[in-house]
């Protein structure tokens, strides 16, 4: 059975990101997950702190998903092919554990919550982090070289961000497979 902070967590996450979090009031959130605002406070000193938990809700789920995608594939093309088809996948609503796309709730929330000292924008920035790490991690198993392999990474992470937003703002659910494109030529 679900704890009442998990089912806080996870209702605020989807409707935060469907809706954005300024757009969602409290009593939409406990509503929501039938939790009653004692609970609420109980678990969390208000709405921000919320936030934070959902932002690392969605982190580690991400994280997980995207390990996985990337562990199955072989070294060299093989990990780059997996990175922008995993994408794709989500761009496509292929990927049940990640809610359907509706863009990146680091990028979304970021936008929200501009100020880059707020606990809430390191917490996007710090997740931006952790996913190039992993990608970095990825392509030193067949990219001995620091500074070829920090070139690469540089490269895919724009590409990465480039098709999340392609995808979200203009609708382009394509994009990944372009961006699978020009990271393979980048390869070469």
């Amino acid at each position: 059975m679900e704890s009442k902070r998990s089912l806080l967590v996870t209702g605020a996450f989807e409707l935060f990101y469907q809706k954005g979090v300024h757009a969602v009031g409290i009593n939409e959130v406990l509503q929501y997950s039938g939790v009653a605002k004692k609970t609420l406070y109980h678990h969390f000193s208000g709405k921000d702190d919320l936030v934070v938990a959902t932002l690392e809700y969605r982190d580690q789920c991400f994280y997980d998903w995207l390990a996985n995608r990337l562990n199955q594939a072989e070294d060299g093309e093989g990990k780059v092919t997996a990175l922008f088809d995993a994408l794709d996948d989500w761009f496509n609503d292929r990927v049940e554990e990640l809610q359907p796309f509706t863009g990146c709730f680091f990028i979304n929330v970021s936008g929200e919550y501009a100020d880059p000292d707020c606990e809430i924008h390191r917490q996007c920035r710090q997740h931006k982090q952790r996913i190039a790490l992993l990608i970095a991690e990825q392509l030193s198993m067949f990219i001995p070289d620091n500074d070829s392999r920090q070139v690469l990474l540089d490269a895919l992470c724009i590409l990465k961000e480039g098709a999340i937003t392609l995808a979200h703002v203009q609708g382009d659910f394509s994009a990944a497979k372009k961006a699978k494109a020009t990271a393979l030529m980048l390869l070469k």
